[in-house]
């Protein structure tokens, strides 16, 4: 997997883009730099590479959910079990 160089979206916002192989295609990803360090740890956490935690995101994903989408989804998830949130409280 490789990091590209961030590029901004309206308001200053920066996304991180990011290269991989899935499926044996390549493909890429922009997400905020911080869902990117919430995957790295969400994969550190199960033990995995953040290129097997994203394959495991994309082969468990709905086809008409953008890759991203799952991503930053999964990452929310995953922050709410770690703090016991549910779906109508909030992270904080």
């Amino acid at each position: 997997m490789t990091g590209g160089p961030a590029f901004r979206l309206p308001g200053g916002r920066a996304l991180a883009k990011r290269s991989l192989v899935l499926s044996g295609h390549r493909t890429s990803v922009a997400l905020e730099p911080e869902f990117w360090t919430a995957l790295e740890a969400m994969a550190q956490a199960h033990g995995l590479g953040l290129p097997a935690l994203i394959a495991r995101i994309d082969a468990a994903r709905d086809p008409t959910r953008p890759l991203a989408s799952a991503l930053r989804v999964a990452a929310l998830l995953e922050a709410r079990a770690q703090t016991g949130a549910t779906l109508e409280g909030d992270l904080g």
